[in-house]
């Protein structure tokens, strides 16, 4: 077993311990942090010109981003969920455009957008403690 498979396997089992006690909450801020990682490497693939790597990780992205609007409540959650609905599509297509037009920048702005939600999460976890 090689070094990155043995990370790979105690990522996997971490994840899996991390999620199976979590609240509703603490897996979107878990999406969220995983979210906010690749978006780190996406940019750096961007930035060193890996193409194919560069497209695997956004699409990794987007699939995240739409896991998080796809587990909101929208017929409960009013305005404030309408809203955090259409910044994660704009966060999607955004990654989507900074894909074609190889533009960290673009790539900065998600992640600025997505850190601010995760502060939101981690306001309304602390409410509800």
């Amino acid at each position: 077993m090689s070094h990155t498979e043995a990370y790979g396997d105690y990522h996997a089992v971490n994840l899996d311990a991390q999620t199976s006690r979590a609240s509703p909450v603490e897996l979107v801020l878990l999406l969220t942090d995983g979210l906010l990682d690749e978006l780190a490497r996406a940019r750096a693939h961007i930035v060193a010109r890996r193409y194919e790597q560069k497209a695997a990780s956004i699409d990794k992205c987007i699939e995240i981003i739409n896991g998080l609007s796809s587990s909101l409540d929208f017929e409960q959650g009013g305005e404030v969920v309408a809203n955090l609905g259409r910044l994660y599509e704009f966060c999607a297509a955004r990654l989507h455009s900074a894909g074609i037009a190889l533009d960290p920048v673009m790539v900065d702005e998600v992640v600025k957008i997505l850190n601010t939600i995760r502060q939101g999460w981690l306001g309304v976890q602390a409410r509800n403690g």
